[in-house]
């Protein structure tokens, strides 16, 4: 019977931790990463364009963004990456943001997705 509760106490655990809530938004832990989304909160948005705002010489166009809570909210962003000349491809990059709990957003890191 002891076994039977443990087991039944770690399912319960882990459905909270991985089965979205009703509302159809996961339950964040913090620290942990969320899923990416191609749902970008209009938040995201705001905090990627004040993070990227003055960048020349590549437009990047966020098509998902994954979030993790710490102090603060740490937003990684899958992009469209082109280079601003004509003819150039399109490429994909990561954009690491990280919003403080006060203050501005900044880009921690950008990386090319090599493919």
């Amino acid at each position: 019977m002891r076994k039977w509760l443990s087991v039944l106490f770690a399912f319960i655990i882990a459905m909270l931790i991985i089965v979205p809530d009703v509302t159809g938004q996961s339950n964040k832990i913090a620290g942990g990463w969320s899923s990416f989304s191609s749902e970008i909160s209009p938040q995201a948005v705001e905090v990627f364009e004040a993070a990227t705002n003055g960048l020349t010489g590549v437009n990047y166009e966020p098509v998902a963004v994954s979030t993790q809570l710490v102090s603060g909210t740490n937003y990684s962003f899958f992009c469209n990456a082109k280079v601003v000349y004509p003819n150039s491809p399109n490429e994909a990059a990561l954009i690491q943001i990280y919003q403080p709990l006060e203050g501005a957003p900044r880009i921690i890191e950008i990386s090319k997705i090599e493919h």
